[in-house]
């Protein structure tokens, strides 16, 4: 394999094929509701991601029924993940996210993941989230949007944090042995290639779990959709998101679990979704370039642990 594939990692942890089931929580964001800011990232809907989600008024236990028995019958999955994808799944009291939790914690649950910011990384949450793991004997994973480590992008999509929260966050996280996965958007206007080569670099050192890279959405009724129509900004061709994730992988640690090269959202609710093309699509391309150049994941990755001085060793 040209790089580390979820799908893999995962039938080896567990022993057969394991698939996420994405559970909604009546939770909000604090770059929504005026702790931080109003309306969310410029990119962000008013649904958020949560496009495959069943309503957050369902509960927990309901939401994981109704879409095992589909997600079994599809995919022929024995086994599961309870993923709180939509908004800032940690920002709420911390005795109502371990109800959730345990009510997520069923027989043929192997891990529960939940989506969050970096500012909503807490020690008080971070033990309680350990304490039912190491009791329910579930793993436990957090996926923190990062999008991008330029600090003056993420001021421009009005992300409501910085590096340094994102840096802070995963530093806490892994004391308590839960993994970190990081999400990536490679294509934001503003970043170059030297930003591609930069996040995989800062992942890697920070030695995060698992990354997750999306290409930019321009969502419907957005800040972003309206730069979008209006000619502020321009979005790379599919040729070039295609370098991008090559060159990122080139540089990531190969340790490091790739859950997906590219997102996927529906058409409908978007004005620019994937150049128009299938998801499928794209990564069979960034495979097929990795396979014809011969590279893979980790293959520039010799930046840590002293490079100057290796050559004494």
């Amino acid at each position: 394999m040209r790089y580390n594939i979820y799908s893999e990692h995962l039938k080896q942890r567990y022993g057969g094929k394991v698939y996420k089931l994405p559970v909604s929580l009546p939770v909000t964001c604090p770059n929504r509701d005026g702790t931080y800011g109003r309306g969310g990232c410029v990119f962000c809907g008013e649904i958020g991601a949560g496009y495959e989600n069943l309503p957050a008024s369902m509960t927990v236990k309901m939401q994981i029924a109704a879409n095992r028995v589909h997600i079994a019958e599809k995919y022929k999955a024995k086994k599961f993940i309870p993923y709180f994808q939509n908004f800032s799944n940690t920002y709420l009291p911390v005795d109502k996210l371990r109800q959730y939790v345990h009510e997520a914690c069923q027989e043929d649950v192997v891990s529960i993941a939940l989506a969050t910011r970096p500012d909503c990384i807490n020690d008080k949450y971070l033990e309680m989230l350990a304490e039912v793991g190491e009791s329910k004997g579930v793993d436990i994973s957090i996926e923190l949007g990062l999008q991008t480590v330029n600090y003056h992008s993420l001021e421009k999509v009005k992300r409501g944090h910085t590096l340094a929260e994102f840096l802070d966050a995963v530093l806490r996280i892994k004391r308590y042995n839960i993994e970190v996965c990081a999400h990536i958007i490679l294509n934001l206007p503003w970043d170059d290639e030297l930003d591609v080569v930069e996040s995989a670099k800062i992942l890697s050192a920070m030695g995060v779990h698992q990354v997750k890279l999306h290409a930019l959405y321009i969502v419907k009724d957005t800040e972003m959709a309206d730069w979008y129509q209006s000619g502020q900004v321009s979005l790379i061709s599919k040729e070039e998101y295609v370098e991008r994730v090559v060159t990122f992988l080139e540089y990531l640690h190969p340790d490091i679990v790739v859950q997906r090269l590219i997102g996927r959202a529906p058409e409908e609710n978007t004005l620019f979704t994937n150049w128009q093309t299938g998801w499928w699509k794209i990564r069979d391309d960034i495979e097929r370039i990795l396979l014809e150049r011969d590279t893979w994941q980790g293959k520039k990755c010799s930046f840590l642990n002293g490079s100057a001085v290796q050559k004494f060793l």
